[in-house]
């Protein structure tokens, strides 16, 4: 009877396997690029640069905790928004819109409303802070 002869299991040499990981993980750190354009781009004064403001010079816009729109105390759909700031801006070019918010107003509806002044070309923009309950 014929034996047949076994052969022996080769391996596969892994002694590169920890270069090659190495090497590709520096190629995608040195390719990849890092977007930082998240958040909302206003630029803001320095510190201390705090003027008087003629009131009639002023519009407010205040955001309550449930999304609704009040602009000079007049409620206002977001929709019609924009309209209303572009008739604003036609008649006093110097008005400076204060965007004021309730302590638990959602972050969507202010950015809806900066998203409508920006749209708007509305150049002055005032951020205050909420008010204290």
């Amino acid at each position: 009877m014929i034996k047949k002869k076994r052969r022996g299991m080769t391996e596969v040499n892994s002694s590169s396997m920890a270069d090659i990981a190495f090497l590709l993980l520096v190629f995608f750190l040195v390719t990849t690029t890092i977007s930082m354009d998240k958040g909302i781009s206003l630029v803001l004064p320095a510190e201390g640069n705090e003027l008087e403001v003629n009131k009639k010079n002023i519009s407010n816009i205040l955001i309550n905790e449930s999304g609704k729109i009040l602009i000079d105390d007049v409620p206002i759909k977001l929709k019609a928004l924009k309209q209303k700031i572009d008739k604003k801006i036609a008649g006093n070019p110097n008005i400076i819109f204060s965007v004021q918010t309730h302590k638990r107003t959602k972050y969507q509806a202010y950015l809806n409303v900066l998203d409508k002044l920006k749209e708007a070309n509305a150049s002055k923009i005032s951020i205050a802070n909420p008010p204290e309950f």
